[in-house]
């Protein structure tokens, strides 16, 4: 096919979930109320750490960063999402297609990043809990929040460039929701497998590096734990990381299927599937997880809805 000018060109069409369109106006309504949840939600957890001193510590200084990422996360996908399924405009400019692009993998390398620092922040406080202050005081907490923003964002210019550069053909039909790399790629007009394999080697280094890292963590964590003589101290120590392990399982296996599985024609629709849990429900998930199992968050999110309602009966 003839190759297409980026000059002449204004846009791709996402093709989304054009295949029901009987239950378009349902998913709608769902995935809003997905979004506003979600949005909601954060905005508690973020507003809980602010606002009481008890919260004031290194677990809860990255499960702030966290809500932030994943308000983020979810906003760089879910708009275009509605949209497509409310109004069935589904075009999107070349500018906006690459940004969200960049977006997307930019805060999903961040994501990996922070889960591995937060399994790093665990290790300390079980296998060194007497220095555990003195290593995780507030400079060394925000350079490792820098870090992992600095890797997300920098990282993530590699596949942009990649994929950029890649000669478009006539057919720019995107089957997928919003603009990610596979099905952008997909409609190349030349031999890409040079891109393929650097994208492959960025994404899955991001990736990997920090499993490999979280993994050593646990290691280091398990062994100090199995030291420990009580039941009782055991499972405290255990209670700590449960939320954490959950979070990793949730993204880590998600990533996997998407990224690691084997390519053919019919594992598009499973894709979509798949990227809707980390684009739409983990955002959603993430904070309710590090929630439900901490009363120490949530006797402060019951604080704000107290403050609130006695501000409310006080007019």
């Amino acid at each position: 096919m003839e190759e297409m000018n980026h000059t002449q060109f204004n846009g791709f069409i996402l093709q989304g979930f054009s295949d029901i369109d009987d239950v378009r106006i349902l998913l709608f309504v769902f995935f809003l109320c997905m979004l506003l949840l979600t949005l909601t939600i954060n905005i508690l957890v973020i507003m809980a750490v602010q606002c009481h001193a008890h919260l004031q510590s290194p677990m809860y200084f990255f499960i702030n960063i966290l809500s932030i990422l994943e308000m983020w996360y979810t906003m760089t996908t879910a708009p275009k999402l509605l949209s497509l399924l409310l109004t069935k405009d589904n075009r999107i400019s070349y500018g906006w297609c690459f940004a969200q692009l960049y977006m997307f993998h930019s805060l999903g390398m961040t994501d990996c990043a922070l889960l591995a620092v937060m399994a790093f922040d665990r290790c300390m406080a079980i296998c060194n809990p007497l220095r555990y202050t003195t290593i995780m005081n507030e400079r060394m907490c925000r350079v490792l929040a820098i870090i992992c923003w600095a890797f997300g964002f920098l990282a993530a210019t590699i596949p942009l460039t990649m994929t950029i550069k890649v000669p478009m053909c006539q057919s720019y039909i995107i089957d997928h929701y919003f603009c990610d790399i596979a099905p952008l790629l997909a409609l190349a007009c030349t031999d890409i497998s040079f891109t393929i394999a650097i994208n492959r080697c960025v994404v899955g280094f991001a990736i990997m590096f920090n499993f490999i890292l979280i993994l050593i963590m646990y290691i280091n964590i398990i062994w100090a734990i199995m030291k420990l003589k009580s039941n009782t101290g055991r499972m405290k120590a255990f209670s700590t990381c449960s939320s954490h392990l959950i979070d990793v399982a949730l993204i880590y296996g998600t990533a996997f299927s998407v990224y690691g599985s084997p390519k053919g024609p019919q594992t598009v629709n499973y894709e979509k599937l798949f990227s809707l849990v980390y684009t739409v429900f983990t955002p959603f998930l993430n904070p309710i997880i590090y929630s439900v199992r901490n009363n120490e968050m949530k006797s402060a999110i019951r604080g704000i809805f107290q403050g609130k309602l006695h501000m409310f009966r006080m007019k």
